[in-house]
């Protein structure tokens, strides 16, 4: 049977003119049931309170109240923790952080159910918060005991090494801020059974959630995911509880539910991107090589432990980012805090990693009055054995570091620009630009070897047109896209023959989070086999047909089917479907992927965790302003390594939206927290993302040609996560235009995230030395 050409390329998002003209349906756009009922939650106004007492009767005074929710009515388990069961859904003894939500008011309407939650009583008897990590390590409040990577023997080396530096960074959190915010339907069945609408990156797992909450069964209850107004893994286990609650609600009333938080509440509620706290020792010798690094790494994990400890072990694995260290020793733990419970977020813990490393590399860089470039290139993973194998021991089998860094500092013109900006900077005292190149090394798989596997189902009808079902999620990445490209090429029929259903666990069980930037991965190859398989059952068919004595040599191209060495001879998809059905022979089929030859050692914390690694550059240049600490983005020029991507529009779009979020994240985006663990920036108003004003004019993306992957779907590279890290060369050009505000100053101070009073700061601080 043919080998399928690469997937048709140019095309757009598949739901391209939907999102535009107002058509998508998301899980609240539904026509609503008859008699839905809608959710408001109570918030502690606590971070670490004991409950003494919860009155809700005072809510049945507002019309149109129809119960309120306490952790008494949970039928099944009060718990919806993914890892360890340590989150209770509705607190009974103690609140953990600021606008935990204690009860639930279930109103006719959400105006209603507000106004009951504004009358029910709760009072608290208020503890002492931890409010940050430092509080955490002074009280030894931790999750876990002490993770260690190591290769070599980090202490003698420091010894023995040249120079030695020793320091900190503390890295902030960042808000998901997708646009449609936490939402789920429920709808029982008056049978025990419940359908649940919930905008979800884990289908799967808010599944098991809800079945746990309800004291039931998985397969009483299906969950489908229509689409994601944005996800970033803000919905990956977050979405669990609120679904959890609206199947309370359906559950104690026979009604339907919805649940859709308002934006200060998504924002109070759900987790974050972990903040982190960094402390290292570094030796190196005059050219800037590093020898030996010693690192302890805290994570805040909040109140619970929820995704924290493969967040954490990712950060751990990609500390050395692009470069290579022979004397290691990283230790890492989780704080314990009165916060909301971290979780998943775009790069899972791997940008505060790969930030330690560009940190430590630039302070090494200006002790030693370097250009931070050139000590970055003499560091990069290079040659073969230990020399470009990872400390956990992985050998980088496609070390692309090197190819990717020339590339992008030949079209962005480096060393032409580095001297125009040192002209500039000569003849502008209150005025400074800055220009940075940095790389990127990011691993594709899940931590957990388990969660590597994925499945699709496929139902060919009679009249041709097919439904593709897998288990990925769609939030607005061109997943979907990519799988009906998939689909299409490999069953050699036009794409516009495919509907693509909504992910449900019904369809496709016990399905991997679309997350880790391997839903193409894992899906795309799927969805290949289900062809296969059909295809194979198709071939004979159409053999018989074609008058062929064997189906090897038949090739499924636009529709036909026909022999290689007599391609005129054809007949259509449809009249060998029909056939197929006539000779009762199945039309539908599952497809299943597995991703071979990774493993990993808990004990040892060595092995292969990573199918592949995912490579990138970026030069950006920036102007700050010496009075206000304000930046402006001048240029970026980006080379990424998608491998032979499967949709160049979608994975441009993939590298430009990853940028600005990790550029958001390090420059502007403040998560502000008090001493009492309040958060005070849970608005737009006061939480400041990216807009088109930040986004430079030049802004070029250059993906990487010529650069096939073995052993992926038709070659490709995932593309979700890696981008973001990007981003790291704008706070790098930050830092260099604060520098050229002093006289070449050894160590230049830069918070995170770079906002315009840390930058005055630093320039401040660069003035006076």
């Amino acid at each position: 049977m043919n080998i399928p050409r690469q997937p048709s390329r140019k095309r757009s998002h598949e739901s391209a003119e939907h999102h535009v003209s107002g058509k998508a349906i998301y899980t609240d756009d539904q026509r609503s049931p008859a008699g839905t009922l809608s959710l408001y939650p109570v918030l502690s106004p606590y971070a670490n309170a004991k409950i003494l007492k919860i009155d809700p009767q005072p809510a049945y005074s507002v019309a149109g109240v129809v119960t309120v929710l306490t952790a008494a009515d949970i039928p099944g388990e009060n718990n919806t923790g993914v890892i360890v069961h340590d989150e209770p859904l509705l607190p009974t003894e103690v609140v953990s952080y600021w606008g935990q939500a204690v009860v639930w008011v279930v109103g006719e309407t959400e105006d209603a159910a507000r106004q009951g939650a504004e009358k029910v009583v709760v009072d608290y008897e208020p503890q002492t918060p931890i409010a940050t990590i430092q509080a955490a390590i002074a009280a030894n409040s931790f999750h876990n005991q002490p993770q260690v990577c190591h290769r070599g023997e980090s202490e003698p080396a420091l010894l023995h090494a040249p120079y030695v530096l020793e320091g900190e960074l503390e890295m902030n959190g960042q808000d998901h801020f997708y646009l449609e915010t936490q939402t789920s339907w429920v709808i029982p069945d008056g049978e025990g059974n419940y359908q649940v609408y919930c905008s979800t990156q884990h289908p799967s797992e808010t599944q098991v959630i809800v079945a746990r909450i309800l004291g039931i069964s998985s397969n009483r209850v299906v969950v489908t995911c229509l689409r994601m107004g944005g996800g970033f893994g803000g919905k990956e286990s977050q979405a669990n509880p609120p679904a959890a609650v609206a199947a309370i609600a359906a559950d104690k009333t026979g009604r339907p539910v919805r649940v859709r938080l308002r934006r200060h509440q998504d924002m109070i509620l759900t987790g974050k991107r972990h903040g982190f706290l960094g402390q290292y020792k570094v030796g190196f010798d005059g050219e800037g090589k590093l020898l030996a690094l010693d690192l302890d790494l805290y994570a805040d994990g909040g109140w619970s432990l929820d995704l924290s400890p493969p967040v954490l072990l990712r950060a751990m694995l990609h500390v050395d980012n692009a470069y290579y260290i022979p004397h290691v020793e990283i230790r890492g733990q989780i704080a314990k805090t009165h916060r909301v419970s971290n979780t998943a977020f775009r790069g899972f813990g791997g940008p505060q990693g790969m930030l330690m490393i560009e940190e430590i590399l630039d302070r090494v860089a200006r002790s030693l009055n370097l250009s931070p470039d050139v000590v970055r290139e003499r560091n990069f993973y290079h040659g073969t054995g230990e020399t470009n194998t990872t400390f956990y021991g992985q050998e980088i089998l496609d070390n692309r570091i090197a190819r990717v860094w020339n590339e992008a500092k030949a079209n962005a013109q480096y060393a032409e620009r580095e001297i125009d900006i040192q002209q500039f900077n000569q003849a502008n005292p209150y005025k400074k630009r800055g220009i940075a190149i940095t790389p990127v090394k990011f691993g594709i798989s899940f931590n957990k070897v388990q969660y590597n596997q994925a499945g699709a189902l496929i139902l060919v009808y009679t009249d041709g047109s097919i439904q593709l079902n897998h288990g990925g999620t769609e939030m607005g990445q061109g997943l979907n896209t990519k799988m009906l490209q998939v689909a299409a090429k490999t069953l050699g029929v036009n794409i516009d023959r495919f509907r693509l259903m909504p992910t449900s666990t019904d369809k496709v069980p016990n399905t991997s989070a679309t997350a880790a930037s391997s839903g193409a991965d894992l899906n795309g190859q799927a969805v290949k086999d289900a062809c296969e398989t059909l295809k194979k059952r198709l071939a004979p068919i159409a053999a018989k047909l074609l008058n062929l004595d064997t189906p090897e040599d038949l090739i499924f191209e636009e529709d036909w089917i026909y022999c290689r060495t007599n391609p005129s001879d054809r007949i259509l998809f449809n009249a060998v479907v029909r056939e197929t059905y006539n000779d009762r022979v199945s039309l539908s089929a599952t497809g299943y992927y597995r991703t071979p030859d990774i493993h990993w050692d808990y004990q040892t914390n060595q092995g292969r965790p990573f199918y592949y690694f995912s490579y990138g550059a970026a030069v950006s240049e920036v102007e700050v302003d010496g009075f206000t600490g304000t930046f402006k983005l001048r240029q970026v020029d980006i080379v990424h390594d998608v491998g032979e991507s499967l949709n160049p529009l979608v994975d441009q779009g993939q590298v430009e939206g990853g940028f600005v979020q990790g550029m958001g994240w390090l420059t502007m985006e403040e998560l502000v927290w008090d001493d009492q663990a309040r958060l005070r920036t849970y608005a737009p108003s006061t939480y400041k993302i990216p807009t088109v004003s930040e986004i430079p004019e030049h802004f070029k993306i250059h993906l990487l040609e010529r650069a096939s992957q073995d052993g992926t779907i038709y070659g490709s590279k995932a593309v979700g996560e890696p981008p973001l890290m990007l981003a790291f060369s704008v706070r790098e050009a930050i830092r260099a235009a604060v520098a050229a505000f002093g006289d070449r100053p050894t160590h230049v101070t830069l918070a995170i995230p770079a906002t315009p009073e840390a930058t005055l700061k630093a320039i401040n601080q660069v003035r006076s030395l």
